[in-house]
């Protein structure tokens, strides 16, 4: 059984339930991923004695060979460490045929750790940034020890891999496996550093349809999504997926309250031109990493006029604005608008954005 979807938001909650709980369980650990891989390093699974799984490791053979040396740890209770080449031959072969090659944690010692674990699941809870280490030192036994290092203390950290390397993760927001080789040589030290970073913020401000669709299509792409609407049957948590929260209030008086950070994004599509100009008003100049609004071309150019020339905004806090909303794929129904607006949310996310599909005024 495949457990939860979402790797930072579940798994070390659950890895200290299990603890708590006093289940036999061991918790496998991707170091390394070169190559083709299923999966990348720092992704976690737990694996239970009967070899029963939540999360994953990519499936198949990697994951079954994962859960067959976790059923052993479990009885031996000896944490391992083993490689696997992803380079069988031909489909026909049990192998698989990737191409590249794992190097995987299979942890039986994972109850002493159980602070650091609930550290890293309070930070994510409070959206909190810092870096789980993971130091595995391998010699006549291996032994496994686990770190919580939260952002504002990286500077200050000495031991190996080093602050400077723990940065560089963060920044890169992509975990990391570094070496150490002892003085003798059957002496290895390993150092797994994960980034742990607040997903970014959706705050869809209309719970109609495209806010609807748009909150399912951001959540499987790595949104928290929060929908606010001013009409109780359009905040009610029934319309939307598991996990999207909802808030029900006055557009402004909500959306000024909202804690808005620079790893939020903001889409408006309220019903009709009035709520929008109220949301658009209350948070334009908020630190936000995005705000785009739904409307026509004439809609959002007398709204242009209009916050200009009654000094809501100037013409640069406007422009920031991604008005009509969405890339421009000719999207006509209302999944495609949701899909055109994550598009665009994907690329302002991770490639800065560009100005096109920004407000532009119009010549003449």
């Amino acid at each position: 059984m495949n457990g939860t979807a979402d790797q930072r938001r579940d798994i070390y909650e659950q890895v200290v339930e299990f603890i708590d709980a006093g289940r036999s369980f061991a918790l496998a650990t991707i170091l390394r991923a070169e190559g083709s891989t299923p999966r990348k390093a720092g992704v976690r699974a737990i694996i239970d004695e009967t070899g029963r799984i939540w999360g994953t490791l990519g499936g198949g053979a990697v994951e079954a060979e994962a859960q067959r040396r976790a059923v052993e740890v479990c009885k031996s209770k000896q944490t391992i460490v083993f490689e696997l080449a992803l380079d069988g031959a031909c489909r026909s072969d049990d192998a698989p045929i990737c191409g590249g090659n794992m190097r995987i944690l299979v942890d039986a010692t994972v109850g002493k750790d159980r602070g650091a674990y609930a550290q890293v699941a309070q930070a994510v809870r409070q959206r909190r940034c810092g870096a789980l280490l993971t130091t595995v030192c391998t010699g006549a036994e291996t032994e496994v020890a686990v770190r919580w290092v939260p952002q504002e203390a990286i500077g200050a950290e000495a031991s190996f891999p080093g602050g400077e390397a723990i940065s560089s993760c963060l920044g890169r927001e992509e975990a990391r496996l570094f070496v150490q080789q002892g003085q003798e040589a059957n002496i290895r030290k390993e150092s797994l550093v994960e980034p742990v970073i607040p997903r970014p913020m959706l705050l869809i401000i209309g719970g109609g349809h495209i806010g609807q669709a748009l909150a399912r299509q951001a959540m499987l792409v790595g949104f928290d999504v929060v929908v606010l609407d001013d009409r109780p049957e359009f905040a009610d948590p029934a319309l939307f997926p598991e996990g999207v929260a909802t808030r029900c209030g006055d557009i402004r008086k909500e959306v000024e309250a909202f804690s808005i950070g620079r790893d939020t994004y903001i889409v408006i599509v309220t019903r009709g031109h009035k709520h929008d100009a109220e949301a658009l008003e209350a948070c334009i100049r908020a630190p936000a990493a995005y705000i785009g609004m739904i409307g026509s071309k004439r809609k959002v150019a007398l709204m242009h006029k209009d916050f200009v020339e009654s000094g809501l905004a100037g013409e640069e806090e406007f422009g920031r604005v991604f008005a009509p909303v969405g890339l421009d794929i000719g999207a006509v129904t209302v999944p495609e608008i949701a899909a055109s607006i994550v598009a665009q949310l994907i690329a302002v996310r991770h490639k800065g954005g560009t100005k096109a599909g920004r407000y532009e005024k119009e010549p003449g």
